[in-house]
């Protein structure tokens, strides 16, 4: 596996922001077809947030999600995000590398930071004047690293980051949960039951050069805005992962109570919580 400069080309067939969800494939720098969703913002005008009604120009942003590690456009938890967050913005779902629908291979948070250039750069072309990343755990990682190294490209940079349950560092094998994870991206078993049982497709080849890990990536994010979520009951990555990333660089933490891994444990209060952060400019 190795990583190369990101930056994206891409086809689509929308053109433009449309009145209900539109699938397009996104082509990467590297030449990955990826494919994506665009989901129209559900509120016009007037917004209703846990702080009460106000008016904002929701139709100016857009969120796009970074799904973890097995996941894909069309997971019910993915699907759940994005309703979630289109009733403050248009969102942009995809499928990294390898996974769902998506061509190639997964390389497990390196390469896939092309996935997302293309994803934010098709935001941007839709018509979306300020474009938010929310990556879980895998996802995470990809959208921590694709701030620090898209944040001089105006089409694939992003305006706010949100890392949940995102690991701080590469190889941690600290949880039975990660063994078993490192079991499937390292053993030709193991890569047989992601592609069979996961359908997810995961490269034979180690990195080579090791990328740069989250937790280096933080101190380069700034000064665009970064919320760290974390669970304290996470069975992948425990609290010293969230704390590590926070102390990096300017970020602001949320511990959760009682919360578990990723997409699958962010429960719909937490997702608004999240919405209502990413529309503070």
């Amino acid at each position: 596996m190795s990583s190369e400069k990101e930056g994206v080309r891409h086809t689509a067939d929308v053109p433009s922001i449309t009145p209900g969800p539109s699938r397009a494939t996104l082509r990467t720098s590297d030449g990955v077809r990826i494919e994506a969703v665009h989901s129209p913002c559900e509120t016009r005008g007037t917004v209703r947030t846990a702080q009460g009604v106000h008016t904002a120009s929701v139709p100016d942003t857009a969120v796009v999600v970074a799904h973890g590690f097995t996941g894909s456009v069309d997971r019910p938890a993915v699907r759940r995000a994005a309703r979630a967050f289109a009733r403050r913005a248009g969102v942009v779902t995809f499928s990294f590398r390898g996974h769902g629908g998506s061509g190639g291979r997964s390389t497990v948070g390196d390469r896939e930071v092309l996935d997302l250039a293309a994803a934010v750069r098709w935001a941007r072309e839709l018509g979306y004047a300020r474009v938010a990343t929310v990556g879980f755990s895998m996802g995470g990682s990809v959208v921590l690293r694709h701030a620090a190294l898209a944040k001089d490209d105006p089409g694939a940079r992003t305006d706010a980051v949100v890392a949940v349950s995102a690991p701080a560092r590469w190889y941690y094998r600290g949880t039975p949960a990660m063994r078993r994870v490192h079991w499937m991206i390292t053993r030709p078993a193991g890569r047989l039951v992601g592609r069979y049982g996961l359908r997810t497709r995961i490269h034979d080849r180690d990195w080579d050069p090791v990328p740069m890990s989250p937790v280096e990536a933080v101190p380069l994010i700034a000064p665009v805005p970064l919320l760290i979520v974390h669970g304290d009951s996470d069975p992948y990555f425990p609290v010293d992962h969230p704390r590590s990333l926070a102390a990096a660089g300017p970020a602001e933490l949320w511990l959760e109570r009682g919360m578990g891994h990723a997409e699958n444990a962010a429960d719909d209060a937490l997702l608004a919580r999240i919405a209502d952060w990413l529309s503070v400019p």
